[in-house]
């Protein structure tokens, strides 16, 4: 009994190894994608970020500025009927047009049976061809009829052969009342028809950002950069930028905070947030003690899971919309010991810029530590040559050390 329970997991072990080894059917890969999904739509429950099936990292907004949020499980929809001109722009072409053209079919069949059925009370519809009655709605023999009426007393067209008369106040009522809600779904359609054309979403296609980040010494300062450009003539006015870091953490009283939003500084307080984007611009945030970025080295760099979102703001020039770009970096996308290449040059008497350069970098020769680390290491070589001076020199030469003393303290401040 002991052997075949022996046999029993034995067999089960291999099978399961054979199962491991084996290539996958389509089927099983798909149902087996779907569950992995499935799990990774609750965050915090086991990592706290989701890895999708081909080892990338489910990002937050993609290259392409789209954000990769669902919103489920709302139960109070009334409030998108509450805000229905911005729910109707909000709409796909598709159900746009398909709601634009049910309104005014709707309004046209409901008053074409009301004019039907006040022919029918008044028998008006008997009396068709009888020039001596005096009919509500003349030349109303049927629904198709009154449908044209009703037609083209909306949308004032007036053949002529059909009419509502004065011979009844109703009619006369019932036209007034179309007219106004012809004016209302005229003037709510056509505005957002209007808003959903003008909408300057494409301007951004032509906005474009470098694909990947680089991390780089600049005057003597650790700088995180990247670039964006602009491919028409007709630039941006008051174009501005700005970033965020989204990284989930867990904080030291064990709460998971899933995709938290830091910012980076990209020059708010000294105005290099406000661009003149008229070649490419090289976007330069200062790793110091504020940054999110402080601790991190080349090798922690490599283990981190985050994300930069990149956000692009400005009015477009030809029709005073305010247009925004997106874009994201992963970690996998930030080359630490790298610059951008240069792209502008000086062509007969105007700038030319090469956009088939605009995404290279090299490399450099570069530390792999932190800013936090550097400025440590900086800051403990300032002390050690101080100390040597005010022990050593002394003893050595005999010579006062007050004003190089004063000359490395005013140098090591920044750091201190």
């Amino acid at each position: 009994m002991h052997r075949n329970r022996h046999f029993k997991r034995f067999s089960s072990q291999r099978q399961s190894t054979l199962r491991g080894s084996m290539p996958l059917a389509p089927t099983e890969k798909r149902h087996g994608a779907k569950s992995f999904r499935r799990r990774c739509k609750l965050l915090g429950d086991e990592q706290p970020l989701c890895v999708t099936t081909n080892n990338q990292r489910q990002r937050y907004v993609t290259k392409d500025g789209k954000c990769r949020v669902n919103l489920g499980h709302i139960k109070d929809k009334s409030r998108f009927i509450s805000d229905i001109f911005t729910t109707l722009v909000d709409l796909k072409y598709v159900w746009f047009l398909l709601v634009f053209t049910a309104c005014y079919i709707l309004t046209w069949m409901s008053f074409g049976g009301i004019y039907f059925l006040g022919a029918w009370l008044r028998d008006d519809i008997a009396h068709v061809h009888d020039s001596q009655w005096q009919a509500c709605f003349e030349n109303v023999d049927g629904f198709l009829s009154a449908l044209l009426l009703s037609l083209e007393s909306q949308r004032t067209i007036g053949y002529g052969t059909r009419r509502v008369t004065a011979n009844c106040p109703e009619g006369v009522v019932l036209l007034m009342s179309q007219s106004i809600t012809g004016s209302i779904i005229d003037a709510v359609m056509v505005g957002c028809m209007f808003v959903k054309i003008s909408r300057p979403q494409q301007r951004a296609q032509t906005l474009i950002f470098s694909k990947h980040c680089v991390i780089c010494e600049r005057d003597e300062k650790l700088c995180l950069l990247f670039r964006i450009g602009d491919l028409r003539e007709s630039h941006m006015v008051d174009a501005k930028i700005r970033a965020k870091l989204i990284k989930s953490r867990q904080t030291k009283e064990g709460e998971f905070i899933p995709l938290e939003q830091s910012e980076i500084n990209l020059g708010y307080d000294t105005g290099g947030d406000r661009l003149l984007l008229v070649e490419p611009q090289t976007i330069t945030h200062i790793i110091n003690h504020s940054s999110p970025f402080w601790e991190v080295g080349a090798k922690r760099l490599k283990r981190e899971i985050l994300e930069i979102i990149v956000i692009l703001e400005g009015i477009v020039e030809a029709s005073g919309m305010t247009c925004q770009a997106r874009t994201s970096y992963t970690q996998d996308e930030i080359l630490w010991g790298h610059r951008f290449a240069s792209c502008i040059s000086l062509e007969k008497g105007a700038f030319l810029v090469d956009y088939s350069g605009f995404d290279k970098t090299f490399e450099v020769q570069m530390c792999p530590l932190s800013a936090r680390d550097r400025s440590r290491h900086i800051t403990s070589g300032f002390y050690l040559i101080k100390w040597f001076i005010s022990t050593m020199v002394p003893t050595i030469m005999g010579t006062d050390t007050d004003s190089v003393l004063f000359n490395i303290n005013k140098q090591s401040a920044p750091f201190q």
